[in-house]
Formats: C-alpha cells, structure tokens, sequence
C-alpha cells in the first residue's frame, strides 16, 4: 500500500486512486449476467440446477431446504453459538423496531385531508451470500426488518457447498427470524430466478441482499427491467476507509483494513492518516497480522488494489473520505465526533478505537447491508421502511371541493390539461346547483 499525498495528486490521480478495483470488469460481468438472467428467464429450475453444478460443483435433488435439515443445522450447534445468535438477533430487532413508522393524518385545510398508510412489500426475496465465507450475520440483517414489517412472502436463497448442505449458521438464524422458505441457491442465477420466478422460487416483488460484483450486476440488471423486481440497494464487494491520527493504535487500524480485505480480493480499503510515519507503523502491523491470518492469500490480494492516502489536516481527511463515498467508515482520531459532522456521504459510521466495524456487522444492532462503489452519495443503509411501502389517501368534502377546485382548475389550465380541470368543474357546477 504506497501512500500517496492528496494535495500533490491532481484531480484526475485522485479520482483513479479512489476507483473500486472491481469496475475495470464491469462491461465483462454485465455481459455474463445478461447470459444467466436469460438462461434461467428461459429454462427456469432446468437453468438453476445447471449453474449450481457449474458454479458450486454440487448437483442438487431438490433446492428447497427440508425440515430435517432445519433440525440437523439447530443440533450441530453448540448452546453457545445458538446463544450468541440470539442476542446479534435481539440487538437487530430493538434498533429496527425503533424505525417503525407511523401512519399520519392531516387536514391541509377545512374539508381537505391528506393522510399517508405503510403497508407490507408483499413478496421479499432476501439474498445471503455463501461463497468462501458463508454469512449468517446477512440472515439476520435481512431476516429481521422482514420479520417486523410483516412480509407476508419471505423467500431465502443462499449458495449450497459442494455437499450440498447450506451452513447450519445460516439456518438458525433464518428460523430466528421466522423464514422456513429457503433455496440452495446462489449467484446471479438467483437473482434473476427471485426476480421472474421458476416452478419452484416464487416471483418476488423487491430483493434485498449484498453479493459479489455478479450479483450487484443482476440486481441492476432485473431493476431496470419492468418484469423484473425491485431492489434494496447496490450492494457490492466490501470496503472500508479509516481515518487515523498519530494517537491511534497502528494494530487497531490494521485490524480493521484487514477485516474487509479478507472478503474478497475485490475488496478495497482505504487508509486517510497525516504522516508518512504512522502509514509505515501501520504497514508493519498489516504484516504481523497476515502472518497470522486464515485468509491472509485473499487479503493480500485486495491490499494490492488499496491505498494509503496522506491528508494535510482534518478537513482535507473529511473531504477524501466524501470522494470516496465508503461503505464503512472508522473515525480512530481524538474526539470522533468533531470530524463526523462533517461526513455527508458514508454507508455507516464507526467512532472511536473501541468501536470496530465488526461490531455493526454482527450484534450491535445497525444494519449490515450497506452501499459501495460510492452509491453512499445517493443511497443509505438498509432498514425497516424498505421493506414496507407507504401509499396517500386524500378526502374531500363538499365544502372543501367548493374552496380548493377553483385553484386546480387554474393549475390544470395553465398546464393545457382539460380534461384534469372538467373533473373538477363538473364537481363544482353539481354543488353550486
């Protein structure tokens, strides 16, 4: 990771230093994505039992998960594990029930009320990755807000391993959440299968779920598509920036750059600090930790593609980590919370040494599933409200059509709309009679 000074690199240097690594291939993922949503569109369960042996090398009997294997996931678990799973999934419920939201009444003037109504999404497709690193802490960001919002249709799809089993992890913490409606599917393929439906995957009406660049390709892809489905938000490969100060402990930075770069080799973190020399000390405990590190052949990897950015001051810190739009953004500097104010663009926010991005992707009660490749600019974290929708109701009475007609008829004029003002006038000319 060669640092690199912010105020020496021009414009053009700093937006190629913060590209996601993963957008090089974007044109050649887009084109293999359209070959499997049109496979699966096209051959249904015949397509999805395919790729799985293509992709996960397992050839499946069935792709829904039966009740034994619900059981067989709750035995191989130790009470310590089950235990642990069930406080993450009491902290998840307590924050996403706090974000419940109301219906609301009001009487914009007399006779006219306008009133708003949250309603279910009715059919949800939730999306676990599974992969290298299975994950049951995405069942529970996913499974959770579902479970609150009363979805009536909660589908599960996550990748099979090579025995066809799905990680017992995932299954207990989907059964926490009340979802017994599971696939052993994973990819593209199930993206685009929740999107339009097989014989045996129900068509869902959104999809929710971070994945792999393949993944957050389909969920683009299937949005755009007015037969497809809606989609919670581009979730793509993990990312992390940290700002530090020279007061920060270089090993709980390394830490947490290396607890995003063992995602994936996509993966990209991102290092703002204010000398040289803390970026070396930072370097030295990068390696000491590899050295110990399972995934240490795929942190390297995504090290490779990140960067270490030298900031003049705070302020300059601040205006690097808005650039870059990050999915997770750590604050080790003296009193955090001076610099959060000015944050406009992060999936979430991590203050302090004692506060690891760990903790947000486990237990602490935030949700998970945040936006990458710099959609922070424009999107948020997912929460409870996007799996509901809210819909306007408006009444009228006669005396409030007598006082408010007139102006929409105006309005409908001025726009050449006639039709718009008569439903109105043909109101009017009834009461005045």
């Amino acid at each position: 990771m060669q640092p690199l000074i912010w105020k020496n690199l021009s414009a053009a240097r700093r937006a190629a230093a913060l590209r996601r690594p993963a957008q090089s291939a974007q044109p050649a993922v887009a084109a293999a994505v359209r070959a499997i949503v049109a496979a699966v569109r096209r051959e249904g369960d015949a397509a999805l039992r395919r790729l799985t042996r293509k992709f996960d090398g397992v050839t499946l009997r069935s792709l829904r998960v039966t009740e034994t294997e619900f059981a067989a996931a709750e035995k191989s678990l130790s009470r310590a594990d089950l235990a642990a799973l069930r406080t993450a999934y009491r902290n998840i419920r307590t924050f996403h029930t706090a974000q419940q939201p109301g219906n609301l009444r009001v009487e914009t003037r007399p006779g006219i009320v306008c009133e708003k109504i949250v309603r279910p999404i009715g059919r949800v497709g939730l999306y676990v990755p599974g992969g290298s690193a299975p994950l049951p802490s995405t069942a529970l960001m996913l499974g959770v807000p579902a479970q609150i919002a009363g979805n009536p249709v909660r589908v599960l799809c996550t990748p099979p391993d090579r025995n066809g089993r799905i990680n017992p992890w995932i299954l207990c913490a989907a059964r926490l959440c009340g979802i017994t409606e599971i696939y052993k599917v994973g990819g593209a393929q199930t993206i685009a299968a929740m999107a339009y439906g097989t014989a045996t995957i129900p068509k869902c009406d959104k999809i929710f779920g971070p994945g792999n660049a393949f993944v957050t390709e389909a969920k683009q892809q299937v949005a755009r598509d007015a037969g497809g489905a809606a989609i919670d938000l581009p979730a793509g490969p993990s990312e992390v920036l940290v700002i530090a100060d020279h007061r920060a402990n270089p090993a709980f930075v390394a830490a947490d750059l290396l607890s995003q770069a063992e995602h994936g080799p996509d993966s990209q973190v991102v290092l703002v600090t204010f000398g040289e020399k803390f970026a070396a000390r930072v370097q030295a405990a990068l390696e000491q930790q590899l050295a110990v590190l399972p995934r240490a052949t795929i942190a390297r990897r995504a090290l490779k593609k990140s960067r270490i950015f030298i900031a003049a001051n705070r302020a300059e810190a601040v205006s690097i980590a808005n650039a870059c739009a990050p999915e997770h953004l750590i604050l080790q500097v003296a009193n955090p919370r001076a610099p959060l104010a000015g944050i406009t663009t992060a999936g979430s926010v991590f203050l302090g040494e004692w506060t690891p991005e760990s903790l947000g992707d486990y237990a602490s009660g935030t949700n998970h599933v945040l936006p990458t490749y710099g959609w922070a600019r424009a999107c948020s974290g997912l929460g409870l409200t996007d799996f509901q929708r809210a819909m306007t109701v408006q009444t009228a009475t006669r005396a409030g059509l007598r006082k408010l007609g007139p102006v929409v008829e105006r309005l409908a004029l001025a726009e050449g709309l006639a039709g718009h003002q008569r439903a109105v006038r043909v109101r009017l000319d009834k009461i005045s009679r």
